[in-house]
């Protein structure tokens, strides 16, 4: 449940996040900000050029179906279907991804048995940094702009030094808010229906499907799930610092 402060927090960043957005645009209202064909907010502006989206998730060996991803079509004189009920394997990965809206450029697995500290995390932008240079040219010159949550390893003092060092900046995000992050939103819930129903024998196996799917997604779905940012600030402002369903 959010707090009353963290409604307020919530509609303020909101707020200011689309300010920020009409002085790029050199606009006095968001509704000029421009919504494409499918509806959608369209961020032509220096913020969503530079901005890229990270976050963690674990991802299983095997992962059952959910019950509405097996649903079948029957007649009503049909016999009910069993459905032998499978817990997901303890097997498991934590992978962290970074995308824009041009696709992923960083997708890092984490070794079974560690875990993700300020240290390890900044090992890890040290490999973003690396892909940025090569995948994307020129962001790095123009100035990173980071969008991830408020986990421990993200706003720790080594973090913070390492971000300061390299001049990044951190876009800023209320607490309690996976409904603002566009990995939780729109990335990890089509990745994990995707692996629904699969069972991997080894831990290559498992990645080599991430990396497959990630690849074969259309360059839409990304520059959908950054752009809606812009709708789903707008939204927070109306429900006064509420939860954005969709």
């Amino acid at each position: 449940m959010l707090t009353e402060d963290h409604e307020l927090q919530r509609v303020e960043i909101s707020q200011r996040l689309l300010q920020r957005c009409q002085q790029d645009n050199g606009d006095e209202d968001t509704t000029h900000i421009g919504v494409g064909p499918g509806g959608d907010f369209q961020a032509n502006n220096n913020l969503f050029d530079n901005l890229i989206s990270g976050d963690e998730t674990w991802v299983h060996l095997n992962t059952p179906e959910t019950k509405f991803d097996s649903m079948t079509w029957k007649h009503p004189s049909s016999p009910v279907t069993k459905k032998f009920k499978v817990q997901r394997s303890a097997a498991k990965v934590m992978a962290s991804v970074f995308w824009d809206a041009k696709g992923v450029i960083l997708l890092d697995i984490l070794p079974q048995g560690q875990c993700i500290n300020a240290a390890r995390y900044c090992s890890t932008l040290d490999r973003l940094k690396e892909a940025i240079r090569r995948k994307r040219p020129g962001l790095l010159r123009r100035g990173v702009v980071l969008q991830h949550d408020n986990a421990t390893p993200h706003s720790a003092n080594l973090t913070q030094q390492w971000l300061q060092r390299y001049g990044w900046e951190i876009l800023p995000h209320p607490a309690h808010s996976p409904d603002l992050a566009p990995s939780d939103f729109h990335l990890f819930g089509p990745l994990k229906r995707h692996l629904g129903g699969m069972a991997f024998d080894t831990e290559d196996d498992l990645i080599s499907e991430l990396r497959n799917w990630f690849d074969n997604l259309d360059v839409d779905f990304f520059r959908v799930g950054i752009n809606s940012l812009l709708s789903r600030w707008q939204k927070c402002i109306d429900l006064h610092g509420d939860y954005v369903e969709k």
